[in-house]
């Protein structure tokens, strides 16, 4: 009897060892849990609609209620940055990966689950892993189609630097879209080039507040063109077209600095108090589903995970030839640097 009361304490002791090893394994930092609940914040930089479809198709599919605070890139990557260790953000979403490599750089970032970074090609990833690809924006040069003939295109962006562009092109240098384009530059041109660059821009471009407004002033025939992202106009053309009808879109190709390709990027942070629903969430919106969002919805941006395609009306990234750009090294720091030089912002 003494020999089977100590069987069954020796088995309990077992059970109850293997159920703390368990519950340990389930809040490993980095992975995510089948069993995530409660509520997570998200800091949000990207587009609001698109942002808050994400939202809705994860609680619908989870459970899980998701907050947000929104802003642009800079405002919420300089909170997280200010809040540190003790940011309520459990998830950082942004439109362009400038921000995400400037949380990245103060080490508030905490690993993505496994699983997540395995549903996104390393082209739409940073080397380092420590955040993701959601979403993709091609750069475009739009263009009043009635003004500029397609032989009278500039062949590189940089071409926008001569004297014959001279008071003929736009673009919103205060904007973090514009800013990821410069990035790139700067990474594929070096300092000096980028420099003379943008100080040509400063005595040849117009300055315009947001993509939008410099594309109406295209189609109005403000200005001859204007450097900016390739949803804007199919958004417009999805709906009336009015601020869009005598634009047409120019893709650079060629691995040119203007066929510049920018990663919106999604990271967790170790800040997280809820860390397992905060790498769900980030699994849910780069996997099929929430990349379907992508493909079916009315943002235009491109799809960059689980294989999912982009909207058909878009032209192919494979088509668009685009630089080889490691989105971990964009240095927006330098880029406000040399723009603030240049009197640009």
């Amino acid at each position: 009897m003494k020999l089977r009361t100590r069987a069954l304490a020796a088995l309990a002791m077992a059970s109850a060892a293997a159920l703390s090893l368990s519950a340990c394994g389930t809040s490993t930092p980095g992975t995510a849990s089948g069993s995530a609940s409660g509520t997570i914040t998200v800091y949000n930089a990207q587009h609001e609609s698109l942002t808050k479809e994400w939202i809705d198709a994860f609680t619908k599919e989870t459970g899980i209620k998701v907050n947000y605070r929104q802003g642009d890139d800079t405002e919420m990557s300089n909170q997280i940055v200010q809040e540190g260790a003790n940011s309520p953000a459990d998830v950082f979403l942004t439109e362009n990966s400038p921000a995400m490599t400037q949380v990245e750089n103060a080490g508030l970032f905490t690993d993505i689950d496994p699983a997540t970074v395995a549903q996104v090609p390393a082209e739409y990833r940073p080397s380092t892993n420590k955040w993701v690809g959601i979403a993709a924006r091609s750069t475009v040069f739009a263009y009043n189609k009635d003004k500029v003939s397609q032989d009278q295109l500039p062949k590189s962006l940089m071409d926008l630097a001569n004297p014959e562009w001279k008071g003929r092109w736009a673009a919103s240098p205060s904007g973090a879209d514009f800013q990821a384009i410069v990035s790139a530059m700067l990474q594929l041109k070096g300092e000096s080039a980028t420099s003379a660059w943008l100080k040509a821009m400063k005595d040849n471009s117009k300055a315009y507040q947001g993509n939008s407004t410099a594309m109406k002033a295209v189609n109005a025939g403000e200005i001859d063109g204007a450097v900016i992202y390739h949803y804007y106009w199919f958004g417009d053309q999805a709906k009336t077209g009015e601020n869009s009808k005598s634009v047409g879109l120019e893709y650079f190709k060629n691995q040119d600095p203007g066929a510049f390709v920018s990663v919106s990027g999604g990271g967790v942070l170790k800040s997280s108090k809820n860390q397992a629903a905060a790498q769900e969430f980030l699994k849910f919106v780069t996997g099929k589903t929430g990349q379907a969002v992508l493909q079916n919805g009315t943002s235009f941006e491109y799809a960059v995970g689980s294989g999912v395609p982009s909207n058909g009306k878009l032209v192919p990234l494979t088509d668009l030839n685009a630089p080889k750009i490691d989105p971990a090294t964009l240095n927006s720091k330098k880029v406000n640097e040399l723009m603030t030089a240049a009197g640009l912002i």
